[in-house]
C-alpha cells in the first residue's frame, strides 16, 4: 500500500543539471538602500481544493514586495512574469534566489543579467540565506492565507493582492522601527 502526502514536497524546485548555478553574493555584505539586493522565491499557497504558486519579488532593504505572481504549476511562465514586472520599477544590484530549476534556468538569469543585476544563489539546503523572503511567507501565511479558505485561484489572487497592498503600504513593520516598507521604498533619499 503506497501512502503520498496530498500536499506539495517543501522542495519546489531542483536545479536543472546544465543550468549555471551562481555563488552566495550576501555574506557580510551591509544593506543600506532599496534595490541593492531583492530576494525571490516561491511558496506554495493552499485552496480548498488544490494548490497554487506563489512568487515573490522581495527588496530586501525595505521589505517592500516589488511584484509577485500567482500560478497553477511551476512553470517558468510566472517567475518570468514577476521578474519583468519588477524590472519595469527598478533594477536590483543584486537578485538573490535559491537554487531552484526556475531561477537557474537562463530564461530567467539572463533577464537580470540583461538589466545589470549580479545572480546570487543560496546554497543548498540553506533556507537561511534568503531569510527575509522566508520571512515574508511566514507573513503571508500566518496573516492571510491560514485565516481565509480560498474557493478559486480568481480568490486567491484578489485576497493576496488585497494582503500585499496592505503589506506595503499600512502594516508596520517592528524590523523598520513601525515603519511600512513603502516608507522606505518609496521616499528614501
Amino acid at each position: 500500500m503506497g501512502i503520498t502526502a496530498i500536499y506539495p514536497a517543501p522542495r519546489l524546485g531542483q536545479p536543472h543539471p546544465e543550468h549555471k548555478i551562481y555563488p552566495y553574493l550576501l555574506r557580510n555584505l551591509e544593506i543600506e538602500r532599496p534595490n541593492q539586493v531583492w530576494g525571490l522565491d516561491i511558496t506554495f499557497i493552499r485552496m480548498r481544493s488544490g494548490w497554487l504558486y506563489l512568487a515573490a519579488v522581495l527588496d530586501w532593504f525595505s521589505r517592500f514586495v516589488v511584484s509577485w505572481e500567482l500560478s497553477q504549476s511551476l512553470e517558468i511562465d510566472f517567475v518570468l512574469a514577476a521578474i519583468d514586472r519588477a524590472l519595469m520599477h527598478a533594477a536590483p544590484e543584486i537578485c538573490n534566489t535559491d537554487q531552484g530549476s526556475q531561477f537557474t534556468s537562463p530564461r530567467f538569469t539572463e533577464k537580470l543579467l540583461e538589466a545589470g543585476a549580479n545572480v546570487s544563489m543560496d546554497g543548498r539546503g540553506r533556507a537561511l540565506d534568503n531569510i527575509f523572503t522566508e520571512r515574508l511567507w511566514r507573513s503571508v501565511k500566518y496573516e492571510e492565507v491560514y485565516l481565509h479558505d480560498y474557493d478559486s485561484p480568481r480568490d486567491a489572487q484578489q485576497n493576496l493582492r488585497r494582503y500585499f497592498n496592505f503589506y506595503n503600504f499600512d502594516r508596520p513593520h517592528q524590523s523598520l522601527d513601525y515603519r511600512t516598507p513603502a516608507d522606505l521604498y518609496c521616499r528614501y533619499p
